[in-house]
């Protein structure tokens, strides 16, 4: 067999996603690639967000194999061009970069990141000067000088090493009321958990809270235990066993309360858990997080959701007289917004929250201070906040989601053709009141449920969404999809 020399292997085509390029790690995503990629990245940043006279790009990175190494590469070949670099000395958050390049006045940010892809992937996102993801017509300026070689300067950047925890962990804290949940964990009142899923998020709640909590998978595994680093349930065995043993009775506290709370490989994205190990998703914390903002913080302005968003937040904005803005998916969509307008949160259903009176950036842990601050004021753990909710407003459902793996593109490009040309007009015995097209098909149905079929930007997958009276209802209307698309 003839042997193929690594410089004439040809990955795939780079293309940005919804949020940064990914790849595999040594197919895809190599150092060569990775080099070119940030230097052309540094170069539309400068374009873009140079108006200020910066000629500094923030570079971080995650815990995945090499990322590191990685971020130091990015680093030499943006330095190689002229810009100087401050690289990150550790690992920490997407958003602490991004607050980094706020902070700083730099001109964005190159972060190595997969977020909540599986192991074998790697990644790079490109972060704007105001703290946020870049739009998609700055990525699309980078795809399009792929072909060209990025030119060495005359004379090199720069590259300083800085540590991004302590300006990011203050912002943070100031944000809310840290020594009341210090308080309240003192006093033992409160527990958490946090499952951190081996990723970026490790050691932030302590930094933070300045106090020990029950962090868990918060060692370095490159292979994240043979699964990914997404805050899904079958990816969190070790935190719903931790809190169904936790024994109250140790509490120092009679009726404490106890929070788990679930960081993706970035930490970016958010899920909960309550004190009896039930996994609550951002579809639920969202609207924790808008009653807690509004009637305990009085703060006020705009909900922006995604169209897979729980029908619960716009019932929650009517009770409490908040306006309402719908986007596609994707964060990008309501960093967007948060540019345009006086926006409160912003949300997508797989736990990306952010705030308008921060970065235009989703933030795990700001959104963790955030639910803790609503769990000590108002005594009650995320289970009964839930409820209280569904009882102010009326409104009871339940929502799920699964991928449905393609066997390739041609599949993807049938599955669209049908949607296309025969459009369904009644799904899993229901019929189709409507149907949204701004991002995939989102069939309303009448009896008030409703499923999204979209499709990944970037693999072969069909992603499925439902939203029902019941979870029973839920999982017959995703049943209904997935045999819709094998049968196609």
């Amino acid at each position: 067999m003839a042997s193929v020399s690594p410089s004439t292997f040809v990955g795939k085509e780079i293309k940005f996603g919804t949020d940064g390029w990914r790849g595999i790690i040594a197919a895809d995503f190599t150092f060569d690639r990775v080099g070119k990629v940030a230097a052309l990245a540094a170069q539309v940043l400068e374009e873009t967000y140079g108006e200020n006279g910066s000629k500094t790009v923030i570079v971080g990175y995650d815990r995945r194999f090499l990322s590191p190494d990685f971020a130091r590469y990015a680093a030499e070949a943006i330095a190689a061009t002229g810009y100087d670099v401050q690289l990150s000395e550790c690992f920490a958050p997407t958003p602490a970069f991004s607050w980094a390049a706020f902070d700083t006045q730099a001109l964005g940010a190159i972060v190595i990141t997969a977020s909540h892809n599986p192991a074998a992937y790697n990644g790079l996102k490109v972060k704007s000067a105001f703290g946020g993801s870049v739009p998609p017509e700055v990525t699309q300026k980078i795809e399009d000088r792929l072909q060209q070689e990025a030119p060495k300067a005359s004379s090199p950047g720069s590259i300083t090493l800085f540590d991004p925890w302590p300006s990011y962990c203050s912002a943070l804290q100031s944000m809310v009321d840290i020594e009341a949940i210090r308080q309240a964990l003192d006093d033992g009142k409160l527990s958490v958990f946090a499952e951190v899923m081996h990723g970026a998020a490790a050691t932030g709640l302590k930094r933070l809270l300045q106090r020990e909590v029950n962090e868990i998978n918060g060692d370095a595994d490159p292979l994240f235990e043979g699964g990914a680093p997404e805050p899904l349930p079958q990816y969190i065995p070790k935190l719903f066993e931790a809190i169904k043993t936790h024994d109250k009775a140790m509490d120092a506290v009679a009726g404490a309360l106890t929070v788990g709370l679930i960081f993706d490989g970035d930490c970016d994205r958010i899920a909960g858990m309550d004190g009896n190990a039930n996994f609550l998703s951002s579809q639920v914390l969202i609207p924790i997080l808008m009653e807690h903002l509004t009637q305990r913080r009085g703060m006020t302005g705009e909900v922006v959701k995604t169209i897979s968003g729980s029908n619960l937040f716009p019932a929650l904005a009517k009770l409490y007289g908040l306006p309402l803005h719908e986007t596609a998916i994707g964060y990008k969509f309501i960093a967007d917004r948060m540019l345009e307008a006086d926006v409160l949160i912003g949300g997508e259903e797989s736990g990306g929250i952010g705030y308008g009176h921060h970065i235009p950036e989703r933030d795990a842990l700001l959104s963790a201070l955030y639910l803790l601050e609503a769990v000590v004021q108002s005594g009650k753990d995320f289970g009964e906040l839930n409820d209280s909710l569904r009882q102010q407003t009326g409104f009871s459902s339940a929502y799920d989601r699964i991928d449905l793996p393609l066997a390739n593109m041609e599949v993807r490009a049938n599955l669209v053709a049908a949607l296309q040309s025969n459009t369904p007009a009644e799904i899993a015995t229901q019929a189709v009141a409507n149907c949204l097209t701004i991002d995939g098909y989102k069939f309303n149905l009448t009896d008030g449920s409703w499923l999204l079929i979209r499709f990944s930007g970037t693999e072969p997958v069909l992603r499925l969404y439902s939203e029902a009276p019941t979870l029973e209802r839920v999982h017959k209307i995703l049943a209904w999809a997935k045999d819709w698309a094998n049968s196609i």
